[in-house]
């Protein structure tokens, strides 16, 4: 799914800002069928949770409702129109003029509806939405409903982050000709001189005639061809490096140059291969180093800002960060366009988190029971975390940025079932898209010799808190065990090993001379205990480690406002190993920017 521009051929107008907003009892039976009547208003993009000062509406269970009018521009005649959401979490209804039109189940990914029809040019239209944040074993995440004794609604998530609700991300309305490009996909080799080829595929809605042109950062024009599908060759191309990014365009033209549709996509020419224990970009090895994050900040919860957008990537480039992991859903692409601009690796995640009840029901609450069953996760579960990959991939998969596919986090991949579940998903991820690799998170209960989908997979993502949930405290133990577990999984899978979450809750500002659990000297020192280990075992490829900043969850007895596994605060402010941080991954940085200036093939650097 393209991405809405504003170019010589299409317009864009947004619709972010104050709609109308109430809670489902506090409207009729029938609200789309006019105007609401309510007092209060709600920003766009953000969650509703956090933005009142109000109980019910922080702990709403169930459906809201946003509205607002939107003129429709006079010069749109003779246009398609559509009606764009980047993000309805967890479930959008769309009514526009009190007519349904959309429906959506996946908090994390954008859709859009034609709206011509109903949309007249110069015209006020009542766009009304219904946001469900329930979540179900129909639902990716997984969750389940039920009824307190006072008959008020339950709701129990098995993730372990504030379950944030609303209109997150951007809503347009957008104008393009009625015979139009609707779908451009891009991939990138290179031969073993140095040549590279862009192949490309252009779904347009007419099948018209299809023009295609590359240029480099100059705008100079270095390929172009005529058809819907074929390849450009490269001479001396300029990659996409990580921390050394470069974008061609690549601008797609359907009929016509002058009246006919135009698209432009950025385009980075780079390759991704797992080859034994290591992870190659353009076929030299990466290590990564960066974080586990959320889409969290205070007030605004899970919505959009590209304030924050900005300064956690300035917080990236400080603290010397080359990668992150989109932990535990897909993030908006404003985070992937950035990306791509500045050289972030990105490890690209479903929502599939959750997956695991017996893990979460020691943890938050819940009876054993089989994870993967017709009461639990079923097939109905798989559909949905199916569908959820499927979009995933159809809206991320231009960005040179995403280096790899995770499927799932801490799923119950020791559990009678699991491979059935997952196969399935490992085969439709790979069709998708053949080019990257792919991974899952995999959770503390399934070792080197228990798991039964690991060898499905082409990277060891772990996650694993030695030090903290077992052994706590005792960090040389803590040692011991780590390095036994990632001595096993190199001996085992000759496979790159990623730890993707490790950490311990800090209390900012607590100092302690003797360090023990939540004091930032016990951060230190734990981090600095990982490090050792992985310095010591060459399978390690990279230490993302839990979290970036401090996130909300739900309350509870083992989180005190919050998560609090930030290397920041959840305001940002760096705790006490920031700076250790900074020194280890800003001398790795610079070690490789040496290693790859002093190896550099044709068109490897600038």
């Amino acid at each position: 799914m393209l991405k809405p521009q504003a170019s010589r051929s299409r317009d864009l107008r947004s619709l972010d800002g104050l709609w109308s907003f109430a809670l489902d009892h506090e409207v009729g039976d029938e609200p789309w069928r006019g105007r609401m009547v309510t007092p209060r208003q709600a920003p766009v993009p953000a969650s509703y949770n956090d933005v009142f000062a109000d109980a019910e509406i922080r702990d709403h269970i169930g459906v809201v409702w946003y509205q607002r009018e939107v003129v429709v521009p006079s010069t749109w005649t003779g246009r398609r129109i559509v009606l764009r959401f980047d993000a309805v979490t967890h479930t959008g209804t769309v009514f526009v003029n009190g007519e349904r039109v959309a429906h959506h189940e996946g908090g994390y990914t954008p859709f859009e509806v034609d709206i011509t029809s109903l949309a007249a040019p110069g015209e006020e239209v009542l766009v009304t939405v219904a946001v469900d944040n329930r979540l179900t074993s129909a639902t990716v995440p997984p969750g389940e409903v039920g009824t307190a004794e006072d008959g008020t609604p339950t709701q129990l998530y098995r993730h372990d982050f504030f379950n944030y609700a609303g209109l997150h991300r951007s809503v347009h309305l957008a104008a393009t000709a009625p015979d139009h490009i609707r779908d451009v996909t891009v991939t990138t080799t290179r031969d073993g001189s140095g040549t590279a080829s862009v192949h490309f595929a252009v779904d347009t809605s007419n099948g018209g005639d299809v023009r295609v042109v590359l240029r480099d950062e100059d705008r100079r024009e270095v390929a172009s061809a005529d058809g819907a599908t074929g390849t450009l060759t490269v001479t001396d191309p300029v990659l996409w490096q990580p921390g050394a990014a470069y974008l061609y365009d690549l601008e797609v033209v359907l009929g016509d140059g002058r009246d006919g549709d135009s698209y432009t996509l950025p385009v980075g020419i780079r390759t991704v291969e797992v080859r034994g224990q290591q992870f190659l970009i353009n076929d030299e090895p990466f290590y990564f180093t960066g974080f586990g994050k959320h889409e969290d900040a205070p007030f605004r919860g899970k919505g959009h800002d590209d304030v924050l957008l900005v300064h956690d990537f300035a917080l990236l480039d400080w603290i010397g960060a080359n990668s992150f992991r989109t932990s535990h859903y897909p993030y908006a692409e404003e985070v992937l366009d950035y990306a791509d601009r500045h050289g972030i690796v990105v490890i690209d995640e479903t929502a599939a988190v959750g997956m695991n009840i017996n893990m979460a029901g020691g943890i938050l609450g819940g009876a054993r029971k089989p994870t993967f069953s017709p009461e639990t996760m079923s097939d109905v579960t798989r559909d949905a975390t199916a569908q959820g990959i499927r979009e995933l991939i159809a809206r991320d998969k231009n960005h040179p940025s995403v280096v790899m596919w995770c499927i799932a986090n801490e799923p119950a991949s020791a559990e009678e079932g699991a491979r059935e579940y997952f196969e399935p998903l490992v085969d439709l991820t790979r069709e998708l898209d053949p080019t990257r690799p792919v991974t899952f998170a995999n959770q503390g209960d399934a070792r080197f010799d228990n798991d039964l989908i690991v060898d499905m997979f082409d990277v060891i993502c772990l996650n694993r808190y030695f030090g903290w949930y077992q052994q706590t405290g005792d960090l040389a133990r803590a040692e011991v065990e780590l390095e036994k577990e990632l001595l096993g999984w190199a001996a085992t899978y000759d496979k790159p090993i990623l730890m993707t979450e490790y950490g311990v809750d800090t209390v900012a500002g607590l100092h302690q001379a003797v360090p023990s659990p939540w004091s930032e000297e016990y951060q230190i020192d734990f981090l600095a205990m990982y490090h050792r280990v992985f310095d010591r075992i060459p399978a390690v490829q990279g230490e993302q480690i839990w979290n970036f900043a401090d996130f909300q969850t739900k309350a509870g007895i083992i989180r005190v406002d919050g998560n609090k596994k930030g290397v920041f605060t959840r305001d940002r402010r760096p705790k006490s190993v920031a700076r250790i941080l900074k020194s280890r991954w800003t001398a790795m940085r610079d070690a490789a920017a040496g290693i790859a200036a002093g190896t550099a093939t044709e068109g490897g650097d600038r």
